[in-house]
């Protein structure tokens, strides 16, 4: 595969899961947030099943062998996948696509931070500019004003620090044994059974609803948990690090112009400057290391 299609693809996925905000939002209509979760996680497990097949019998013809111990840290990614995802759909039910999007996206500068809290792997000098910036982006994104948030977004907010943890471990563990498909689909299992359980158990659910919601929970679980996933585990073998970084952040620009378009959500000067301010922190967290590699690289050459 060339770089300009793995490019492509990336970019891709970055529309697929900016856009899925917009079915996450619709689908709160008809049906709850858990029960919501619950379908489309599950869907997605069974898309990728196939795949996850495959990849297994890879695995055994290599002689790879998996253990307890494997599955149960998969487990607690999906646990980890279920937190910030319900925290995010329920945030969702009162606050708008575009604020959900951006604020979602502030778990790029945690996860460094995340990286030297746990794992003493100290950050990158940028990382600490970038999360204050995060900060007053998200002032400028509430108006100017704290207290004009809406309790969904905290709730998304809640949800990125889950995030950042997944995005920490989940590719250390699909990398242990090279797993990625089979991580994912047991991830999403765990968090589509642990959705669906509670749902059972603290939301209506009519049949009525959940037909009427299923044209949003199929794109969100064909699109954004399959086809997005697998797109970046495919594409992202074939092009640099600096290259994925801007694709998969243009998400939160998705998100803007999918609730522009299809709900009319629209913002002030103020806010759009909040959401340019998170946008340039998550490149700058991104990109500022590998500039510095690359110039290190180059002078090591001369």
């Amino acid at each position: 595969m060339s770089r300009t299609l793995a490019n492509c693809l990336m970019l891709l996925a970055a529309l697929i899961w900016g856009t899925t905000f917009v079915a996450q939002q619709l689908g709160m209509q008809d049906v709850g947030p858990l029960t919501y979760t619950g379908i489309r996680f599950l869907i997605g497990a069974v898309f990728i099943s196939p795949l996850a097949l495959r990849e297994y019998g890879r695995l055994s013809a290599r002689g790879v062998v998996l253990t307890r111990r494997d599955f149960i840290s998969w487990s607690v990614l999906g646990g980890l996948l279920f937190s910030g995802a319900i925290l995010q759909q329920v945030g969702m039910l009162t606050t708008t696509v575009t604020n959900a999007g951006f604020l979602t996206a502030i778990y790029v500068p945690l996860v460094p931070v995340l990286a030297w809290l746990v794992h003493g792997q100290r950050p990158h000098r940028s990382t600490w500019p970038a999360a204050f910036g995060c900060l007053a982006g998200t002032y400028l994104l509430s108006g100017g004003h704290f207290d004009a948030m809406t309790v969904g977004d905290f709730w998304v907010i809640a949800s990125a620090f889950f995030w950042a943890a997944h995005v920490l471990w989940v590719g250390r563990l699909a990398a242990h044994k090279g797993t990625p498909i089979l991580v994912a689909l047991t991830q999403f299992v765990v968090c589509g059974l642990l959705a669906s359980t509670a749902a059972l158990v603290t939301e209506p659910i009519s049949l009525q609803g959940v037909e009427a919601a299923m044209p949003t929970i199929l794109y969100g679980g064909l699109l954004s948990v399959g086809v997005g996933y697998t797109l970046q585990v495919v594409a992202q073998r074939h092009t640099r690090a600096a290259d994925a970084a801007i694709l998969l952040s243009s998400e939160t620009l998705f998100a803007a112009i999918a609730g522009a378009v299809y709900l009319g959500e629209r913002l002030d000067g103020m806010q759009m400057a909040g959401c340019a301010l998170i946008f340039a922190c998550i490149l700058a967290v991104q990109l500022i290391p590998f500039i510095g590699q690359a110039r290190n690289s180059g002078e090591s050459a001369h």
